[in-house]
């Protein structure tokens, strides 16, 4: 990762508040509204779902784009312009409110609103690498195979669910008004072992012979992806399997994966390519 560029307060920002931050922290959004005014011209778009979302950053013209939301709005921000192919002349900016905040956080954009909006004014520009997949998907931190349960911030997506905003909040207020449940004793297993190839740059690290416990892939920079797996042991535990390479692909039976902070699938053959350097995101000037 390199830093590369400083800003001046006198840019023009087009500041994109997601839906789910207006109703998840009103006073957040507008501290962050008045901070970002006071430093710099911004134009503000209240866009009321996806579509409007990514038609606001397609019409942004000359403006640098924050994005004020969660990791998820962030996702859709890269998801959009990287659809576009604009993602690499194009720096995108933050300030995280919402529930979903531990991709901001692991990429280096604080999360105190007040902090996060002066960096935007005052911070730099960091290059990062960008996995992209073979539908065009992406993912800025790392991916896991099986999925992390939803209760650690996943968000599972299968046919439609992503067009439907208003399931999701239907369900949330199903879940304030219904009383938990006692927690089963014992807990549910989580998912079973997976049998999947995983070849890196080509090379098999893995095959369908070796039962597997988890799989990892993260972006390390320098434009190589670092992968782990970890094979299910028999008696003494079974050291995992590293490798890092420009090219990852899983295949095998149907499986899940979790791409920072969205559940896709089932697919039986997945390839991620790194970009280096991809994409721009402004983080704090380091003293």
């Amino acid at each position: 990762m390199a830093e590369v560029a400083t800003f001046a307060t006198s840019d023009q920002l087009l500041v994109v508040i997601d839906p789910t931050a207006r109703r998840a922290d009103g006073e957040a959004v507008r501290i962050a509204k008045d901070v970002l005014s006071a430093g710099a011209t911004t134009k503000v778009c209240l866009p009321d779902g996806p579509e409007e979302f990514a038609r606001a950053l397609a019409r942004r013209g000359s403006r640098r784009p924050v994005v004020v939301g969660d990791d998820r709005a962030l996702l859709r921000a890269v998801s959009v312009l990287h659809r576009r192919r604009e993602l690499a002349g194009c720096v995108l900016s933050m300030v995280p409110v919402g529930g979903g905040l531990s991709l901001a956080a692991a990429l280096g954009v604080p999360t105190g609103t007040v902090a996060a909006a002066r960096a935007v004014l005052d911070g730099v520009e960091r290059r990062m690498d960008l996995l992209v997949d073979d539908s065009d998907g992406v993912v800025l931190d790392a991916l896991r195979i099986p999925p992390i349960h939803a209760e650690e911030g996943a968000e599972p997506v299968g046919p439609g669910m992503s067009a439907r905003p208003w399931l999701r909040t239907c369900q949330s207020l199903v879940r304030t008004l219904v009383p938990a449940r006692p927690a089963r004793e014992p807990s549910a297993p989580g998912p079973g072992p997976a049998r999947l190839r995983v070849e890196v740059d080509g090379v098999t690290l893995v095959d369908l012979d070796q039962p597997v416990a988890a799989v990892s892939v993260s972006a390390e920079g320098a434009g190589a992806a670092a992968v782990e797996v970890r094979p299910v042991s028999v008696g003494a535990e079974a050291s995992p399997l590293r490798a890092a390479g420009r090219t990852v692909t899983v295949s095998g039976a149907d499986f899940r994966y979790r791409a920072d902070a969205v559940v896709s699938g089932p697919v039986r053959r997945r390839t991620w390519t790194v970009w280096e350097d991809a994409w721009g995101l402004t983080v704090p000037v380091v003293s």
